[in-house]
């Protein structure tokens, strides 16, 4: 009797658009590694079934996408501090002998690609405005705390929702009007964009940088473009730009390690094959 060979996914809807499978099908060949990662589009009803039958299908974990990041925390058996903290897992493992591991690694995957495309970035050094309060600012949010930025300016259009940040992610958060951004860019040292506002078919980001200093860092965490009007504004400031591909190359780092053995290299060779 052989092994099965192990299985991986993402789980979310819509999942059409997902680049996550073009990567881990990537590092398992780069790697010589049997497997596969599937996208599973999944509607809200059939999730709790879903997650019980995977296991019994062969999978060892998956990943989680829009709606499911905060619902999957019911489903599982065990949930990592920072999984709790930010209150949205993206990433499950299935224990050989049962039960479900709940995690989120999207911290670990901004800061990885923060530190790398932007190595002279000095967490202590000011401020950091984060723009949008939804579940990738809370793990952005957290992970600045991990890593020792002294303030998080968070802002959000609806400002219930930065509130309840500040309440869940403690006293280093401070929550700024979203008419009052630009005034208080010029204390910051890192701005962060990690609303939707930008990407392919949205509308952009409409904040004016004409107060940023020069030497801040700014990164953004849509990936589609991949220079997105911000960054390019940024760039022309003399700013140091980050783009937001890294975070979802790195953020799959831990999850494909576990599932499948291996600790995955990001490259230049991963980029363009996530690039397409």
């Amino acid at each position: 009797m052989t092994d099965r060979i192990p299985l991986a996914g993402v789980i979310g809807s819509p999942i059409a658009h997902s680049r996550s499978p073009v990567m881990h099908m990537h590092w398992l060949a780069t790697l010589g590694l049997a497997g596969h990662y599937i996208p599973m589009d999944v509607a809200q009803q059939d999730l709790e079934r879903v997650l019980q039958t995977l296991p019994r299908m062969g999978f060892v974990g998956v990943n989680v996408t829009v709606p499911h990041k905060e619902t999957v925390l019911q489903f599982a058996d065990q949930v990592t501090d920072r999984a709790g903290l930010i209150g949205a897992a993206n990433t499950l493992t299935f224990r050989a002998g049962g039960g479900i591991v709940a995690d989120n690694t999207d911290g670990y995957g901004f800061i990885e690609n923060l530190r790398r495309g932007a190595p002279n970035w000095d967490a202590a050094a000011g401020p950091a405005v984060v723009v949008g309060a939804g579940g990738a600012s809370r793990a952005v949010v957290a992970s600045l705390i991990e890593a020792g930025v002294p303030e998080i300016m968070v802002s959000n259009r609806t400002r219930i929702r930065a509130e309840r940040l500040r309440e869940d992610l403690g006293r280093r958060v401070r929550v700024v009007d979203w008419s009052q951004v630009r005034n208080v860019l010029g204390d910051a040292g890192l701005l962060v964009n990690t609303t939707s506002l930008g990407m392919t078919g949205n509308p952009p980001l409409r904040l004016s940088l004409d107060g940023l200093r020069p030497d801040a860092v700014v990164t953004d965490l849509v990936y589609a473009p991949l220079r997105t009007e911000l960054l390019q504004v940024a760039e022309a400031r003399g700013c140091v730009t980050v783009d937001g591909l890294g975070m979802l190359l790195y953020q799959g780092v831990p999850g494909f390690e576990r599932w499948f053995g291996q600790r995955p290299t990001v490259d230049e060779a991963t980029r363009r094959a996530v690039l397409g």
